[in-house]
């Protein structure tokens, strides 16, 4: 009889007693202190005790005004920052009208068309008192302009501004494939936030660099970590590349983890995470300043661990994967509703979704002390274990030319797909139990209420962009659009004449399009 074997989500091998004998770093590790280079403990000395992490919860439905009401009813309840999440057609570059936007609009987030919605999506939210984070990539650069023109609306000047706009186009082309361009127009459009951010809205994050979506479609903790750091390193080379210097930009880079049901593997990821890039930040890209140094992250709970059968286990998943989030020293938080498996949350799902934070953060003192599992000899050990594996992933993607050329050769997209797999075969095979779903299966109905989007919302929204197509200053937007495509063919950073024809009321789609007759588009090639 063979002995059963314990194994991490990645699947390294789990011993059962864990030793001093274990730890590859002892020395680095009996010396890391919160706070101090190279940050494995936290990036503050006092983490916690001085202020909590933001509690950001994902929303977005139906058109502007939904999810405006959604906002506030969020923010009465406790929450501290918003986080918005847009429909497949504005993820996509496509106004609500366009024919590949049918039956899409409004269903999987809100309807973002033109400067426009973005005012009545935060109409009567002060935008110089709410940091906001926008779950976009493609079309970042045109989304984030109507977000600054729409504060310009309300007379907030844009240094005031703090927020995130994801902006991390090489995980779309690895996993989420939501893309507009091929990637070198997509990484100028990106460098060129990078310098705008710089020089005018000094508070914001320019990027969010995702691992959230490369978990999501069925990496490992390994990989998520692996992968999501050789993106960021991508995008500092691309930002020294066109001349920024790395002190000015590398301080408002921010990352997107997500957090999984391997409790100790996700808190040793988010340990490794901050030593691996403080290192390679100040050793390869000589960073100097120290919060170019530090490694920031949005956390959200896994949307791929929940489950349709026996919904109501989803919140005692979510609890233990925002936990770990918290015990890995995350900077903002967002726990998933126990329906989003099968709708959007509802009103009464996200508050419960939002008061398990409140509980994590109020009740379970886990916030008294920083990093309370430093020193612990397994997640020590599984800490160094997560950065030894990372780097033998960096020397694979640089052995391939970088990660463009990985993304061309289909490396990460192998990777992921076998990850996947054998993950699901685990399940199927029951080697890995799923309570509701392989093992303590229940035979009842689901009589769980569920948000609908009314099937009306979308003709609304389209009666809406066209009527406001029919009432602007068309010459005008002509001009704006003439003018953007000309910066475009040359070399100057787009973000004035966007915002020039986003404050003219030119569509995301018109925009979108307008650049892509001197971008292209771009087609993956198939990697099976």
């Amino acid at each position: 009889m063979s002995e059963k074997k314990f194994k991490t989500l990645s699947g390294e091998e789990v011993k059962a007693c864990y030793t001093a004998a274990d730890l590859s770093s002892k020395k680095t590790t009996d010396s890391e202190i919160p706070g101090q280079y190279p940050y494995t403990r936290g990036i503050h000395s006092n983490m916690y005790r001085q202020r909590l992490w933001t509690f950001r919860q994902f929303a977005g439905f139906a058109t502007a005004k939904e999810t405006n009401e959604r906002f506030k009813l969020l923010l009465s309840k406790g929450q501290t920052g918003l986080s918005v999440a847009f429909d497949m057609p504005t993820l996509m570059g496509y106004d609500s009208d366009h024919p590949r936007a049918e039956g899409e609009v409004g269903r999987c987030g809100v309807a973002i068309d033109s400067l426009a919605d973005m005012e009545e999506l935060f109409q009567g939210i002060p935008l110089d008192q709410v940091s906001t984070s926008m779950t976009i990539n493609g079309p970042a650069a045109i989304i984030w302009a109507f977000y600054i023109a729409t504060a310009e609306k309300q007379g907030v000047p844009s240094e005031k501004l703090s927020g995130t706009i994801q902006n991390d186009i090489l995980k779309e082309y690895i996993a989420q494939k939501s893309w507009l361009f091929p990637p070198k127009p997509s990484m100028r459009l990106i460098t060129d936030t990078f310098a705008y951010a710089t020089r005018h809205v000094p508070k914001w994050n320019s990027i969010s660099i995702s691992g959230y979506h490369i978990r999501e479609a069925g990496a490992t903790a390994l990989q998520e970590l692996a992968f999501t750091l050789a993106d960021g390193f991508a995008y500092v080379e691309a930002g020294i590349e066109a001349g920024l210097d790395v002190d000015d930009f590398a301080p408002r880079l921010s990352f997107f983890f997500n957090a999984h049901m391997d409790f100790f593997e996700e808190i040793a990821k988010f340990r490794a995470a901050r030593r691996i890039w403080a290192r390679r930040m100040k050793e390869k890209y000589g960073a100097k300043k120290e919060r170019s140094l530090m490694l920031r992250f949005h956390t959200q709970t896994a949307g791929c661990s929940l489950t349709a059968p026996q919904p109501e286990n989803n919140i005692v998943r979510t609890a233990f994967e925002g936990l770990s989030a918290v015990l890995g020293g995350t900077q903002s938080l967002h726990t998933n509703s126990m329906d989003e498996v099968l709708a959007l949350p509802t009103e009464k799902s996200a508050t419960i979704a939002l008061r398990t934070q409140q509980i994590i953060a109020h009740e379970t003192g886990v916030t008294n002390t920083v990093d309370p599992l430093g020193g612990s000899y397994f997640v020590e050990a599984l800490t160094d274990k997560m950065e030894a594996g990372a780097e033998r992933y960096f020397e694979q993607i640089d052995a391939l030319g970088g990660v463009i050329p990985a993304i061309e050769q289909g490396f990460f997209q192998k990777e992921i797909a076998e990850a996947a797999f054998q993950y699901q075969k685990e399940i199927d095979e029951k080697k890995r139990i799923i309570v509701g779903v392989n093992d303590y299966i229940e035979d009842m109905a689901m009589d769980m209420p569920l948000l609908r989007i009314d099937p009306a919302i979308e003709e609304e929204q389209v009666k809406k962009v066209q009527a406001l197509r029919a009432s602007r200053d068309n010459e005008k937007v002509e001009k704006a659009l003439r003018e953007l495509q000309a910066e475009a063919r040359g070399t100057e950073n787009l973000l004035p004449p966007l915002l020039e024809a986003v404050r003219a009321y030119a569509t995301e789609g018109e925009i979108a399009s307008t650049l892509k007759e001197v971008f292209g588009e771009y087609r993956e090639q198939p990697v099976f």
